[in-house]
């Protein structure tokens, strides 16, 4: 049986400040909770209905709880059969370095949780296992954020950094910043390399003009037909998406 104070516990860190007073985040439903399970994240609780199976065990305190239970513990609107409390991960912050022989990528001031959350999904799926935050972007452990990854937290790390003092750093051993700009080269003509970091602004200023002082490449992409009248510009995630999959696809066919 769930009591009060685990959760009265558990909504507490739907805040930030409780997550990093804690040192815990919520992670809800079969795929994320399995997802982290299996990446060797132990748990420090997890509730779960008498539905839900689990083929990893577990070594921390366990409730089996009713739909009700659970819903009332629950920060989502439909809860899924299974909430778990997990220790916030400690990843070190790539050295410079590693943009030379990796893509990576660099997030201005990513504001919106579920932008940030489906980023790190796709970040997964073309193979980037680090993200560069600067310290203006949304939390990914905020409860939307986490539950956008779609377990992909498990792999991907997330770092948050003074973003301009990095890519200071990355500039200085002539790594290639590529960022997408409306004023850009498009993105479809230009030398791509499979290393260097990918950088993506904020959802309504873009990059900042910090930032933009760094880039060593401004890529477009364009709408098509060129001349035909379109939006004024593509949600961040989608346009990650788009980048990341050119990036990959010259990699692939060499």
């Amino acid at each position: 049986m769930l009591s009060k104070a685990r959760i009265k516990q558990i909504h507490s860190l739907e805040q930030k400040k409780y997550r990093r007073q804690e040192g815990l985040f919520v992670a809800e439903g079969h795929k994320l909770v399995g997802e982290l399970l299996v990446a060797g994240h132990t748990p420090t609780y997890l509730c779960h209905t008498e539905q839900w199976i689990s083929h990893t065990q577990v070594s921390c305190p366990v409730d089996i709880v009713s739909e009700t239970e659970l819903k009332s513990a629950s920060l989502l609107q439909h809860p899924q059969q299974v909430l778990a409390l997990f220790p916030l991960p400690h990843w070190e912050l790539p050295t410079t370095e590693t943009c030379r022989t990796k893509l990576v990528l660099a997030l201005d001031g990513v504001q919106d949780p579920g932008n940030l959350g489906t980023i790190c999904r796709l970040a997964d799926w073309f193979g980037i296992e680090d993200i560069i935050c600067s310290t203006e972007t949304a939390d990914i452990f905020n409860p939307k954020a986490i539950q956008a990854t779609m377990g992909a937290i498990a792999r991907v790390r997330i770092h948050y950094t003074n973003l301009t003092e990095f890519l200071t750093e990355v500039a200085s051993l002539d790594t290639h910043i590529y960022g997408t700009f409306l004023d850009g080269k498009n993105i479809y003509e230009c030398t791509l390399t499979p290393h260097g970091i990918i950088v993506m602004g904020n959802e309504g200023k873009g990059i900042s003009t910090d930032i933009e002082a760094l880039v060593t490449d401004k890529l477009f992409i364009p709408n098509y037909p060129s001349d035909r009248p379109t939006t004024e510009s593509l949600n961040v995630a989608v346009a990650t998406a788009i980048t990341c999959a050119e990036f990959r696809r010259r990699a692939v066919s060499g």
